[in-house]
């Protein structure tokens, strides 16, 4: 599909603002209002963007901007973090992998593995993985969230419930001081929970952002995993807990 440069700019634009609005565009690109709104009607026709009184979407803008907004953050640091969760993975094994931006990174990086069977409630996790022949790829059935792509909900629970695997990769939205592992959606807590419970390793995978941050609905427990893999731990209640619960603390900024 051929775009002219103008509108291979508006696309832009509204990819990373969520919208566009007739009067900026055409403040932008130093043309009349009645140019923007036919390079908007054409751009709708083409079903590039969503047209909104006054300017148009970006297709589940707003939240897609979120979304990618939470991938930029410690971004590096979860590229680590997916290494250091791929390496404790062999071929051949069975994994489940939960919602998240991090475990996603891990997705990322067990792609050179051979022979793998992964489950996952993340739509973006199965269409990374589902191009890579040595590697099974199983999704859960569900509500799926336009917001970031997670399949949640009682149907997706009972799809986990028929499985036991090997390994499960997870995330949060925050962990507290106490060690309670805390997430915002009480549908994807469920599914994070059937997960844990069908899991014979337990990985943790989670930056130190989420040592700052709160969410009002419980997962589970810090002692509930077997290894915990983050970029650094500076909390002492924390490192107690992994010592006392005997989980794996792995601290990737640490080599």
């Amino acid at each position: 599909m051929y775009l002219s440069p103008r509108h291979a700019e508006i696309i832009q634009m509204a990819k990373d603002h969520g919208r566009v609005l007739v009067d900026d565009l055409a403040t932008h690109f130093n043309v009349t209002p009645q140019t923007i709104r036919k390079d908007l009607n054409d751009l709708c026709d083409q079903r590039l963007l969503s047209r909104i009184h006054g300017g148009a979407l970006f297709p589940s803008g707003i939240e897609n901007m979120e979304y990618e907004a939470r991938r930029k953050i410690a971004a590096d640091e979860k590229e680590a973090i997916g290494r250091a969760a791929a390496r404790l993975i062999p071929d051949n094994a069975s994994l489940f992998i939960n919602i998240g931006t991090t475990t996603e990174s891990v997705s990322k990086a067990l792609l050179d593995h051979n022979g793998l069977m992964v489950i996952t409630n993340n739509i973006n996790v199965a269409n990374r993985m589902r191009i890579y022949p040595s590697i099974e790829v199983v999704i859960a059935g569900g509500v799926v969230r336009g917001s970031d792509g997670g399949v949640v909900g009682e149907a997706a629970v009972d799809f986990i419930r028929q499985f036991k695997v090997d390994y499960a990769v997870i995330g949060a939205s925050a962990i507290d001081h106490d060690g309670a592992l805390l997430d915002f959606d009480f549908r994807e807590v469920k599914v994070a929970q059937a997960i844990i419970a069908n899991a014979r390793h337990v990985i943790l995978v989670s930056d130190q952002t989420k040592f700052e941050r709160t969410a009002p609905v419980r997962i589970g427990h810090l002692s509930q995993v077997n290894t915990f893999i983050t970029d650094r731990c500076d909390i002492p209640s924390v490192r107690k807990i992994c010592q006392e619960a005997e989980v794996q603390l792995i601290e990737t900024s640490l080599g």
